[in-house]
């Protein structure tokens, strides 16, 4: 039986109808929403190419149900530009040329902007970034945050 949900989504409400109550919000801010900046990658919560934030908190959006969510406030890697936090660690990523294939950035970003929003700094908020990069950016990951 298809339910619907009501969502906030980088600022926006958006209701979505879904056949499955414990679809993963990664399926659908991707193929219901078209927000296809949250990235999918092992599915298992290992990589964190999924990473969103959920009221704030880091949520790895694969194994997240919508169903939880309903009502929440959702942040992806594309409402970043909107958030204060989220334009100063995009603009470290971009001013140290961070991506190189790009796919896992995403969820770094967010992971980022979720650890400062938590009051961490530094080498607390490299130490919470334990996401996969297999372009192996770490370095300039690094200088990116200790610019923040």
């Amino acid at each position: 039986m298809a339910s619907t949900y009501n969502l906030i989504v980088n600022g926006v409400n958006k209701s979505v109808t879904v056949s499955n109550a414990s679809m993963p919000l990664l399926w659908v801010l991707r193929d219901i929403l078209g927000l296809t900046g949250t990235k999918y990658g092992c599915g298992i919560e290992v990589c964190g190419a999924c990473t969103v934030l959920v009221n704030g908190q880091r949520e790895h959006s694969c194994v997240v149900d919508v169903s939880s969510v309903a009502g929440k406030n959702i942040l992806t890697v594309e409402g970043l530009a909107g958030d204060a936090v989220g334009q100063k660690v995009q603009k470290a990523w971009t001013d140290n040329q961070v991506p190189q294939c790009g796919y896992c950035q995403p969820g770094m970003m967010m992971a980022c902007t979720g650890s400062i929003k938590a009051g961490h700094h530094g080498k607390d908020i490299a130490s919470d970034l334990n996401h996969i990069c297999m372009c192996g950016t770490y370095s300039r990951i690094r200088t990116s945050i200790q610019s923040l």
